[in-house]
């Protein structure tokens, strides 16, 4: 039993990586990890909007009609996003400012509408609860991990830390293809290690 409950936790994170393995959500992920701090809050925003759809559709998956399971689903999630996108709007501006119109875009993540669809409504309330922190948790790993690399590799700073002088930076880890270069490597990597 503890187990099973483990498992699914560190499925998100290692088995099934939204991004790393799945490949999904790829339009946040390419698009707002410039920086470190740019990829855990969108990681952060997702894992809220996760694990309070998750929790939502799991209560609510015997009162939802089949015929409209979808469009139930999108509301649920719609809510959550206008929450956390009113929160991060009120308490940290200067990050939602960054993040633009990618938080409103988490209505239409796959990663989020793919677990309320396949998981959290035909779960229990816990269960979903776990699969939820556990999806957003390697979400907000990997895109924190691609900022980083990105962040160090173009500007020689982690989390705005200066490690070495920004001008031996490669200014193209900054820019759309360093992300595509990025990416390709942490991903290749993740495959070696699942091999191993």
């Amino acid at each position: 039993m503890k187990n099973s409950k483990l498992k699914i936790i560190t499925n998100g994170l290692i088995k099934e990586n939204p991004t790393l393995v799945l490949i999904l959500g790829m339009c946040p992920t390419l698009a707002t990890t410039s920086s470190a701090a740019n990829g855990m809050g969108m990681g952060l925003a997702t894992l809220f909007v996760l694990v309070g759809s998750n929790i939502a559709i799991s209560l609510l998956k015997n009162v939802i009609p089949d015929q409209v399971r979808i469009p139930a689903y999108v509301v649920v999630i719609a809510t959550f996003v206008s929450i956390i996108q009113m929160l991060m709007e009120a308490y940290l501006p200067a990050l939602y400012e960054s993040l633009g119109i990618f938080i409103p875009l988490i209505v239409v993540n796959c990663i989020v509408l793919g677990r309320a669809e396949a998981f959290a409504s035909k779960n229990t309330v816990f269960d979903s609860t776990l699969d939820g922190l556990g999806m957003g948790l390697g979400f907000t790993f990997s895109l924190t991990l691609l900022g980083t690399v990105r962040e160090f590799m173009g500007t020689g700073k982690i989390f705005g830390l200066s490690i070495f002088p920004e001008n031996y930076g490669m200014l193209v880890f900054v820019l759309a293809p360093g992300a595509f270069i990025a990416l390709g490597y942490l991903i290749a990597i993740m495959n070696k290690l699942k091999k191993a």
